[in-house]
């Protein structure tokens, strides 16, 4: 059993798409092993998009992402990586497949209702950073 990282965002959260959203994930075999709300701050946000600091969109996605609320969930499931990014589609929703949250919900690439971890690495960094006290608990 793999485990990965999602985060539902803001606008999925305003639009009230967290009950589809993590139905599809039920649907296809994901198990909620943990779930939290968190209200992104600087600092959270320059740790989980580091790699994003400097392109031109940074402060749109940072005002965006500190919007409201974020709902993080730890899935898993045989290959929960990859299943999990398969429902949520490509970021670009026109480019997500009909039948995706974001080819069916997400109204553009910077709203795209969700955020998943792309490799085992990331999901380990992501849980490890939206869920500290359970990280630190598992490593005893």
């Amino acid at each position: 059993m793999e485990r990965t990282c999602v985060l539902i965002k803001p606008d999925g959260i305003a639009r009230g798409l967290v009950g589809e959203i993590v139905s599809r994930f039920e649907r296809r075999g994901c198990r909620i092993v943990m779930a939290t709300t968190v209200n992104m701050t600087e600092e959270l946000l320059a740790e989980h998009y580091a790699h994003l600091i400097g392109k031109p969109f940074f402060a749109d996605l940072k005002d965006y992402m500190m919007s409201g609320p974020v709902i993080a969930l730890v899935l898993e499931a045989p290959n929960a990586v990859e299943a999990v990014r398969q429902i949520i589609g490509a970021t670009d929703p026109i480019k997500a497949g009909a039948g995706t949250v974001r080819g069916d919900f997400a109204t553009s690439l910077h709203r795209n209702l969700v955020h998943a971890s792309d490799s085992l690495d990331a999901a380990a960094a992501e849980i490890a950073r939206f869920f500290p006290r359970v990280a630190l608990q598992n490593t005893k």
